[in-house]
C-alpha cells in the first residue's frame, strides 16, 4: 500500500477526469531524458514519484511508471485523487490513494500535475505550486503542464524549490501547423498572458518567425525544419534547449526568466 502520514482532507476540486492512453507521451519522453530529472531520481535513496489527478482511469500514471522506469527501475510510484470513486487497486507495482496538493502526507522526489490546474483561476496558481512545493522531498521537482485530449499539444513548467525553472512546449511534428498554435494549452500560469508586451508572447512570435525562416526545408519534413528553427533561435540569443539526439517531438524549452509574466 502507498505510505501515506496525513488524513487531512485533500486539497483541492475534483477535475473532470479526461484521460487518454498515451496522452502525456510528450512529456513522458521529456522527463526519461531531462538531465536534471534523471539527477533527481538516480541520486534519491528510494526514489517515489507521484501523479497527481491522474483522472477517471490509471492508464497515464502506469505508462509513466513504465517510463520512468527505464531511468530508476527501483522507483515507486503513486497516483492521487481527490475522487474516491477513481482510486483503483495497485498493479504493475503502482499504488493510488486518495490525496490532493497536500500530496497525501508524502514526500517524492517528483510530482506530475497535468491538466489540474487549467480549471482553476490564474491567481490560484502560486498557491497551488507552493503547496505542492512544501511537501516535496529535499531537491524535489514539479511538472505542472497541460495539453489537448489526444495529447497533440503540450506545455508544462519545471519547478523546484525555489520556484519555476523552465518552460517547454511540444507538439506532434506533423499535425501542428506552427509554434505560437501549443497557445491554447498553455499551463495556466501563462494561458492568459499570451497578448503583446508579455514575454511568452514574444517567444511564440519568435519561434514563428524561426519556423517561416526555416521554410525551405519543408520537404524534407517538419522535424528536420524545426531543429534548423531551433538553430536560429538560438543563433538570435535566445537560451533555448537544442538537444543532440534526434526528437520524436518539436521541442521548446526556454528558462522561466524568458517567459516570467509581467507584474
Amino acid at each position: 500500500m502507498p505510505r501515506t502520514t496525513s488524513s487531512a482532507k485533500p486539497q483541492g476540486v475534483i477535475t473532470r477526469g479526461t484521460t487518454g492512453i498515451n496522452r502525456l507521451r510528450r512529456s513522458d519522453r521529456w522527463l526519461t531524458h531531462s538531465p536534471l530529472v534523471r539527477r533527481v531520481l538516480t541520486d534519491a535513496q528510494d526514489p517515489l514519484v507521484v501523479d497527481l489527478g491522474y483522472g477517471a482511469r490509471p492508464d497515464t500514471t502506469l505508462e509513466l511508471a513504465r517510463r520512468l522506469r527505464t531511468v530508476r527501475p527501483d522507483l515507486r510510484v503513486t497516483g492521487l485523487e481527490i475522487d474516491p470513486a477513481r482510486v483503483v487497486e495497485p498493479t504493475e507495482n503502482v499504488h493510488f490513494a486518495r490525496g490532493g496538493f497536500e500530496l497525501a502526507g508524502l514526500r517524492p522526489n517528483l510530482v506530475r500535475a497535468f491538466n489540474v490546474l487549467r480549471q482553476y483561476p490564474e491567481d490560484a496558481v502560486p498557491g497551488a505550486w507552493a503547496r505542492i512545493l512544501s511537501a516535496l522531498a529535499p531537491g524535489g521537482l514539479l511538472l505542472d503542464g497541460t495539453c489537448d485530449e489526444l495529447g497533440r499539444r503540450c506545455a508544462w513548467v519545471l519547478l523546484d524549490a525555489g520556484g519555476p525553472l523552465s518552460l517547454t512546449i511540444a507538439w506532434d511534428p506533423f499535425t501542428v501547423d506552427k509554434p505560437s498554435d501549443i497557445a491554447e494549452r498553455l499551463p495556466k500560469a501563462l494561458i492568459h498572458r499570451n497578448v503583446p508586451g508579455e514575454p511568452i508572447h514574444a517567444l511564440l512570435q519568435a519561434a514563428d518567425r524561426a519556423w517561416s525562416t526555416a521554410s525551405p526545408l519543408a520537404p524534407f519534413g517538419p522535424r528536420v525544419r524545426w531543429r534548423a528553427a531551433l538553430a536560429g533561435l538560438s543563433r538570435d540569443g535566445l537560451p533555448v534547449v537544442v538537444n543532440r539526439r534526434r526528437m520524436r517531438d518539436n521541442v521548446l524549452t526556454v528558462p522561466w526568466d524568458c517567459v516570467r509574466p509581467n507584474s
